[in-house]
């Protein structure tokens, strides 16, 4: 590449990011003069924005962009003057004209032909002046300087025109004085092309240099995305480094104590000793004290210096990684280029007024987050659109504005981006939602009659889910929020909606600030650390060991009213199971979309702030495990990816392979004691049952239908089956027949409980193998526990 070329190149790259740049002052400028068209601020700046787009074009000598931007310059100059008043149809072809500008100052994007910029012109122009043409330069010929200069004369004189009237062409142009914005740049003959003397074309490097000093205060150098990931590792690890000298410090503490220790023991050995014992044992006894003083005395300042020390690097160490950090945050505002534009668009589309309104633009996030950001906020944008905004007339109809508002807010609350899209549409149509579940067999109409207002939304997060029936450019396509909701828990958040019928809905995302650090739970599993993201944890929580039941062969607690499965992280994790002899588990409930599951561990450590480390990409994906950090005494641990931690759950389960956590540490107590399986469909009767057997002393689990029963009864030994005979699945007679033909369980005593107590059912249960039959009818703590007895003997028997 020549010198020239490089030249060109160089310049061409900053007309590409001037174009970037004054392209959104245009989008901007132009979406808020669609509402108020003459807005004085507005209207300069996006003149402003036009002329410098022309003086840049004209400096890399892209004559497309020179006339597109010239024509909208005119366009924008009639109508701060006050010859024009903006309307839609001038704002939709500025806005056009917008597009064009971008797409001819970005390589690779779709080419603007001679053909597209004269159409444009000439339409431009009717709009303008209806029947006037405006000459257009032809993007092949580079214009001389006795080109320009005679475009510029005559562009003079159709200003001179236009400004001051017919009588000023009969005057001396001397005479009248020309406003500087009317005056077309012409190089001088002694300029090179980057230091032309339009003072409106900051794509001269100097003057973008100067510009973005004066704009951000600082200057601006471009960094490679590595080179930043690569600083905020060295700085993190910088950090923890720091850390290790407390216990150190600690170590030294003791050192001290000890000494204090050794040197009461001196003094006691001297108090012991009389006066004649060998002067030579004495002086050995002093010279051991002034020793021990002076190992006192520096260890004292050791100890200061190394605190001091210890300090200073660890204030330097966070400042270098805060600094390091905030090279990777970037504002808000730069997720939301063109989204206000899209909007309008999109609602003008569709026959709707639109307006999109943004509050905290310069909230800092991590520029990671707001990549990721992009696509669920653009199609929540689209869907409050699409979905949530009337038409006008609909609006009008029910008291509301014509137009209609979307509200896109950005804050940072307890260390998170929570980001709010509220539209003041109609909100979601309770009832119609109802029906499409019904319709699309999602439910059966006696269960979705019955669900809440945030139970129905939640199937609005369902995948392939729609409430159109039609497909069309914007809906219909199943695509919906539940990508949405992957893309925002993949940030390790969540996003939930709220909607009030007739006023609108919000959608609420809280992400974090950052993915270089997450707030975590660390927790120990075979003796290794392993780390939580707190924004998949719904809760921490002792279970004891009496309150894990089996359901479906799989077992289970009891949390928040419902039974969550549990798992043992040592499987997933394949680290050694404990050995330890505590009654109580320690389980983590970790959630992702519909599906909780309660992880068991062997203790909590604590809640930490790790900084992030991206595992050496070597290794691949490490199945269950998303990065690694260091502690703050240096040590190692996995971060755990929760999302794959949970299909590893449901793989497991679909092949059988899922383990029951050992529960031999109750082995000791639960040697002796007898268990009862009891399989009642009742909540209420299976809970009391359970309880009374339990203060009697006995084992028990429970299971929710025969199904349920039959799966717990082939995957553990009982002493004992209690059984309801009406349930759904499998009913009791159907599970005590199924038992009296298994070689291993048909000895097992069947004890059936039920709310028949004709002779009929009696004789229709014992027939099918059960051994003793109890009416519920009547039911009472000693009758059951008596029939127990008479069965299997007592608990400890």
């Amino acid at each position: 590449m020549t010198p020239d070329q490089m030249r060109d190149a160089s310049l061409f790259e900053l007309f590409t990011l001037e174009a970037e740049a004054q392209t959104q002052v245009l989008s901007a400028g132009l979406l808020a003069l669609e509402r108020n068209p003459t807005q004085a601020d507005q209207l300069e700046a996006c003149m402003r924005a036009a002329h410098s787009l022309k003086g840049a074009a004209r400096i890399v000598g892209v004559n497309a962009g020179v006339s597109v931007s010239h024509v909208m310059e005119d366009c924008l100059v009639e109508a701060q003057e006050g010859r024009l008043h903006l309307k839609p149809e001038h704002i939709d072809a500025l806005l056009m004209g917008t597009d064009m500008l971008m797409r001819i100052a970005t390589p690779g994007e779709s080419s603007v032909g001679q053909s597209d910029v004269d159409g444009y012109v000439a339409l431009m122009t009717d709009l303008i002046k209806p029947g006037v043409r405006h000459a257009v330069i032809a993007p092949s010929a580079t214009p001389s300087m006795d080109d320009l200069l005679l475009a510029n004369a005559q562009s003079l004189v159709a200003s001179v025109q236009s400004a001051l009237g017919p009588a000023a062409l009969s005057a001396p142009l001397s005479a009248q004085p020309l406003p500087a914005d009317l005056l077309l740049p012409v190089p001088s003959t002694s300029s090179t092309p980057t230091e032309s003397e339009d003072d409106s074309a900051p794509s001269k490097p100097g003057r973008r240099s100067e510009r973005r000093v004066a704009e951000g205060g600082e200057r601006v150098l471009r960094v490679t995305a590595e080179r930043l990931n690569n600083l905020l590792d060295l700085s993190s690890k910088s950090l923890v480094e720091t850390q290790r000298l407390k216990p150190y410090l600690t170590a030294m503490q003791r050192v001290k104590r000890s000494q204090s220790g050794a040197s009461r023991a001196l003094d006691s050995l001297e108090a012991l000793l009389d006066a004649s014992v060998d002067p030579d044992a004495q002086k050995m006894l002093e010279e051991a004290r002034r020793l021990l003083s002076e190992a006192q005395h520096l260890l004292i300042q050791q100890t200061s210096d190394l605190d001091e020390f210890g300090w200073q690097a660890t204030q330097r160490a966070q400042l270098l990684y805060d600094t390091a950090l905030a090279c990777r945050m970037r504002p808000f505002a730069d997720v939301l280029v063109g989204q206000a534009r899209m909007v309008r668009d999109l609602g003008r589309s569709l026959g709707k007024r639109v307006r999109l309104e943004i509050e905290g633009e310069k909230t800092q996030v991590d520029r990671d987050v707001l990549e990721k950001l992009e696509a669920p906020l653009t199609h929540l944008l689209r869907n409050a659109v699409d979905h949530g905004i009337e038409s006008p007339e609909q609006r009008l109809a029910s008291g509301k504005s014509a137009e209609g508002l979307i509200t896109l807010r950005a804050s940072h609350q307890t260390g998170l981006l929570v980001v709010e899209l509220i539209d003041d549409g109609a909100g979601v149509d309770l009832e119609r939602l109802r029906r499409s579940i019904i319709d699309r067999k999602l439910s059966p109409e006696e269960t979705a009659a019955q669900l809440s207002e945030e139970e129905l939304l939640s199937f609005l997060f369902l995948p392939g889910f729609s409430m159109r029936d039609k497909v069309t450019e914007v809906s219909g396509r199943g695509v919906g929020l539940d990508a949405v909701q992957h893309m925002v828990r993949q940030l390790r958040g969540g996003v939930e909606l709220v909607q009030q019928a007739g006023q609108g809905s919000c959608f609420h995302l809280e992400v974090p600030l950052t993915l270089s650090v997450v707030r975590s739970l660390v927790v120990e599993v075979g003796g290794e650390a392993y780390a939580f993201p707190l924004a998949h944890i719904e809760r921490m929580r002792d279970v004891q060991a009496d309150d894990i039941v089996q359901l479906e062969g799989r077992q289970h607690f009891w949390h928040e009213e419902r039974h969550v499965g549990l798992v043992a992280a040592s499987q997933l994790l394949n680290r050694p199971a404990s050995q330890h002899s505590e009654d109580v588990l320690k389980v983590v409930v970790i959630r992702e979309r519909d599906a909780v599951y309660g992880v068991a561990v062997e203790r909590f450590i604590g809640e930490r702030t790790l900084v992030v480390l991206p595992l050496d990409p070597r290794l691949g994906k490490v199945q269950d495990i998303s990065a690694g950090a260091l502690l703050d005494d240096g040590s190692a641990v996995l971060i755990i990816d929760v999302e794959d931690m949970l299909r590893s759950v449901e793989k497991l389960l679909n092949t059988g392979r899922l383990e029951r956590i050992d529960r031999r540490n109750r082995q000791a107590d639960n040697q002796a004691r007898k268990r009862v399986l009891v399989v009642d469909d009742s909540l209420t009767v299976r809970e009391l049952e359970r309880k009374l057997l339990l203060g009697r002393g006995y084992d028990v689990a429970v299971a929710v239908d025969g199904m349920d029963g039959w799966n717990a009864l082939r995957a553990e030994d009982f002493d004992l089956l209690i059984t309801d005979i009406d349930m759904p699945r499998m009913d009791g007679i159907e599970l005590v027949t199924l038992l009296r033909r298994d070689s291993r369980l048909q000895s097992l005593p069947v004890m059936v409980v039920s709310y028949k107590d004709r002779e009929e059912d009696r004789r229709r249960g014992l027939d099918a193998g059960a051994d003793y039959y109890l009416a519920k009818a009547s039911f009472h703590d000693d009758a059951l526990l008596d029939a127990v007895v008479e069965l299997i003997g007592d608990a400890q028997g």
